[in-house]
């Protein structure tokens, strides 16, 4: 009894020295303050699962220092939020799927992470009223302006108009990123899983200036649609 009760001890011990190693060595690589310790350690463990696990090339996403930004992506998969996270320097707020957001043991992190849930039945609007709260705040907005997952193969699809609009009334920088190499692409949870190599490349950045809200529209269509080509 004594010796199965050190060995649970011995077990337990190594277990919170390996947990107190890991929480050190992610808080280390962090590079994004999201303004707590424990968010800052899981950035840097997402940090550390991209880029060994999913063998990312890190390249940092051309964001300014400070004020607003949105950020556009092509969407593949469930693993696209954390690679554009694990290349910014400062912290993302994605606009997610409200049902994607209430995923069971999951909307504690996507709520402390600000991401903004999108009703697309109901009321969408209510989540860009969120989103252009967010930029007004100086803060980083990332979009995926297809909507839902969109691959190579697929028809064309129409991107939605919400990422031109954030940028237009709040005159934000866009900053259009392409995602590839996913291994399960088109799904969600798979393909965080599935061992990747995954590339994030950032194309040319999109000034809002002068330019009308159709016309920034459809140059973010047109760089959108370049991601999938």
């Amino acid at each position: 009894m004594n010796s199965t009760l050190l060995i649970i001890g011995l077990i337990a011990a190594a277990l919170l020295v390996g947990l107190l190693w890991l929480s050190r060595l992610c808080l280390a690589v962090n590079r994004t303050d999201w303004g707590s310790p424990w968010l800052n350690g899981l950035d840097g463990l997402n940090l550390l699962f991209c880029t060994r696990y999913h063998r990312l090339s890190l390249v940092d996403l051309p964001l300014p220092e400070q004020g607003p930004a949105v950020v556009v992506a092509n969407h593949v998969s469930g693993l696209d939020p954390l690679l554009m996270i694990a290349c910014s320097r400062r912290p993302l707020h994605f606009l997610i799927a409200r049902e994607q957001y209430q995923r069971f043991g999951l909307q504690w992190l996507f709520r402390a992470a600000g991401c903004i849930p999108v009703d697309r039945e109901r009321s969408p609007e209510k989540a860009l009223r969120k989103a252009f709260g967010a930029l007004r705040e100086d803060k980083v907005v990332a979009v995926f302006p297809h909507g839902k997952i969109h691959l190579d193969s697929d028809p064309p699809r129409r991107t939605k108009a919400g990422a031109s609009r954030l940028a237009q009334i709040t005159q934000s920088l866009v900053v259009p990123v392409r995602i590839s190499g996913i291994s399960r692409e088109g799904h969600v949870i798979a393909s965080v899983f599935f061992r990747a190599k995954a590339k994030v490349e950032c194309l040319p950045l999109i000034e809002v200036k002068e330019k009308t809200a159709t016309a920034l529209y459809e140059e973010i269509d047109e760089a959108v649609n370049r991601m999938v080509d």
